[in-house]
């Protein structure tokens, strides 16, 4: 799906205003333009961006491969569950990686549409292919998000930063937020014996926090899924998280060959949330 079929969503990450398309630019009315990467995806970033904080080539790919093998299969089932997409649904994946939760999301709503946003030009260029009816933006998940207020039915946020303001601004008012958070267990077998980076155990304290001002909570699940993980998954692993950035490619293939194949738990919390009614004064 072109970035064409997204005008009604898409709005100018400068001043807000409304999109055109001439030949392969975005144009708002005020001039501002964006390229249309001849991959699909567009580049609605403005300003500088932090170094560090947006996934590499490398990183992407791992994840990919990763995803591709079918582990985290039953975790994008259930998020499709618990969405409740229907024929028509637009869907915001804030943070969405390669695309493949949205792209599940959207193979169960029937002409559905899908928005995937990524502060990572390669993973945006990933989304863009992952889906028939997906289109991709680079944008800054942190910053005010380049989407309409109250144009979009499901928001999806998985293993992805979480901006409630902004995702409560372009959420229909009967519109649900769906985020996908790591548990202190995942993946703890791996994490444990190789030394990487372990889940915060006050992630999911500063999850409630950073959404309470804009939303109630509908229903929170805890999914536990064993996996019999190969070397090979142990190395894309390393390669696709945030121990990628201090573990290079050689140190990450001797530490996945020395554990082997191993047993180990993914542990997500899946968490469903709806606009908050604020009382009248």
């Amino acid at each position: 799906m072109a970035i064409a079929d997204f005008l009604d969503v898409l709005r100018c990450p400068v001043c807000a205003g409304p999109f055109e398309v001439d030949r392969r630019v975005l144009r708002c009315t005020e001039g501002h333009a964006f390229d249309v990467a001849k991959q699909g995806y567009v580049n609605l970033l403005t300003g500088s961006v932090t170094a560090g904080t947006a996934d590499t080539a490398s990183m992407v790919a791992a994840r990919a491969e990763f995803l591709a093998s079918g582990h985290y299969a039953a975790v994008a089932d259930a998020v499709a569950r618990r969405s409740g997409v229907h024929q028509g649904s637009v869907v915001l994946d804030a943070g969405a990686g390669t695309g493949y939760y949205v792209s599940r999301l959207l193979d169960e709503a029937p002409d559905g549409r899908g928005l995937a946003l990524d502060i990572s030009k390669f993973a945006a260029r990933r989304a863009a292919r992952a889906h028939p009816r997906i289109a991709a933006a680079v944008c800054d998940t942190w910053r005010a998000l380049p989407v309409r207020d109250q144009s979009i039915d499901v928001v999806l946020n998985v293993f992805a930063p979480r901006n409630g303001p902004e995702f409560a601004r372009v959420l229909k008012q009967d519109g649900v937020l769906i985020v996908v958070t790591p548990t202190t267990r995942h993946l703890a077998e791996v994490a444990d014996a190789l030394g990487l980076l372990n889940v915060d155990v006050r992630k999911e304290e500063r999850l409630q926090r950073s959404l309470a001002a804009d939303f109630k909570a509908l229903r929170r699940e805890d999914h536990d899924i064993h996996l019999r993980l190969t070397p090979a998954d142990v190395e894309r692993l390393i390669r696709m998280g945030p121990s990628a950035w201090h573990i290079d490619h050689a140190e990450a293939a001797r530490r996945a060959s020395a554990l082997g194949s191993v047993t180990a738990t993914a542990s997500v919390t899946i968490a469903s949330y709806r606009h908050r009614v604020r009382s009248v004064s």
